[in-house]
């Protein structure tokens, strides 16, 4: 049976070459007269992208402020860093120029200036965020799909804690999306971005519950395309065709297109990776599918069906055998196209070797942050994060 569902999605989309020269009419459209600008590393400068996007806001007459630095894993120290500049400059909206981890701050310091007390409270789950500024997104990479959805997630250094926060108020109220943008990435980081936007997908995906036919059928498309434009771009990096599918993916793969009409969401992958990039620091998406098979193989008797049908599906494995051998090919073939990108299978091949005492730590922190329990097509409690993170830790 299909499950009752609201779908929220009030961001702007503009897509195209050379959509970044449009930023100072979408913001004067929005009437903000001064903005902070958060961005990560210096390819945004060298590559002239930093100068466009501030050419378009002076034109408009648009006052602005810069907060450079952002890294992967966000920290939180940059958020309060962010949030006092903010609050000095009196700035009337955050307009994040890069990819997920920028985004992600940008909605932080958000909070941060439009809410008393510590911006952490909201990510420590102590409390709800009644406000944030506007966000912007002039994006970089395809990945998050931060632009589109109400996450952000952030790592406070001091503890390792990496965790996330989902409210709507955060939801970016434009997204500027020139694919061209993405072509100088270096081949890991786009294969990363790649298989982050299956694992939102599939975080959908892979639960037990009410179904929707044709959410499915969006979600499986999805996937297919996504990792069919993923291997145009190992081969041809500068492919524009298939950036902006996969651009397009990211967006659709996290807000919430894609689990229409099901009661439930699983992310029991992302959860348990946010342990693992927060202590290790790790890539996400590669950290990713270090996890995935093994959480695979560790749930997938208890949803058998939507494992069978994504074998046949997505994977497009022969329908001979059991079930069961059905869903276990299906998981093979999806790991066989992590290795044909460069991404590892375990913690051997994300280059970390957890010790005994850091894998129960892992599975305590993920329990902690889960209230317990996780997941939907098995649900998990700390032993079961146990028994995931030491099967990847052979790997």
């Amino acid at each position: 049976m299909i499950a009752d569902f609201e779908f929220y999605s009030p961001t702007r989309v503009v897509f195209g070459k050379d959509t970044e020269r449009r930023t100072g009419d979408l913001i004067r459209n929005l009437g903000f007269k001064k903005v902070l600008i958060v961005y990560g590393g210096g390819s945004a400068k060298r590559s002239g992208l930093l100068d466009r996007v501030e050419e378009s806001l002076g034109r408009q007459g648009i006052a602005f402020v810069e907060k450079g630095g952002v890294k992967p894993n966000p920290r939180l120290s940059f958020v309060y860093e962010g949030a006092r500049l903010g609050r000095k400059e009196k700035v009337e909206m955050i307009l994040a120029v890069g990819g997920g981890s920028v985004i992600d701050t940008a909605k932080a310091i958000a909070y941060a200036l439009a809410n008393e007390g510590d911006v952490w409270d909201f990510y420590d789950f102590k409390r709800k965020a009644s406000a944030c500024l506007p966000v912007g997104v002039v994006l970089t990479i395809a990945a998050s799909g931060s632009e589109l959805s109400n996450s952000s997630v952030i790592t406070d250094e001091r503890t390792n804690c990496k965790r996330s926060y989902n409210n709507d108020l955060a939801r970016p109220v434009f997204a500027v999306m020139n694919p061209a943008l993405t072509e100088t990435l270096p081949p890991f980081q786009t294969a990363c971005g790649c298989c982050d936007i299956l694992m939102h997908t599939m975080e959908r995906y892979f639960t037990n519950g009410a179904k929707m036919e044709l959410t499915d059928a969006i979600a499986e498309g999805l996937l297919r395309t996504v990792m069919k434009e993923a291997l145009v771009l190992r081969d041809n990096p500068a492919d524009y065709e298939a950036r902006a599918e996969v651009m397009w993916a990211g967006s659709l793969s996290h807000n919430d297109l894609t689990g229409c009409g099901s009661r439930e969401r699983d992310f029991a992958t992302h959860r348990l990776e946010h342990e693992v990039s927060g202590l290790f620091d790790v890539a996400h998406g590669a950290g990713l599918t270090s996890l995935w098979g093994s959480w695979a193989r560790y749930v997938y008797k208890d949803c058998l069906h939507r494992f069978r049908r994504f074998a046949l599906q997505v994977m497009k494995v022969e329908e001979t055998g059991t079930d069961e051998e059905i869903a276990l090919k299906g998981i093979e073939a999806m790991e066989a196209f992590f290795h044909a990108m460069g991404m590892p299978l375990g913690f051997h091949e994300l280059g970390i070797a957890p010790t005994e005492a850091q894998l129960r730590q892992l599975a305590h922190m993920c329990s902690v942050t889960a209230h317990d329990h996780l997941g939907s097509a098995r649900v998990l409690h700390e032993a079961d994060m146990y028994a995931i993170y030491k099967a990847a830790s052979r790997r």
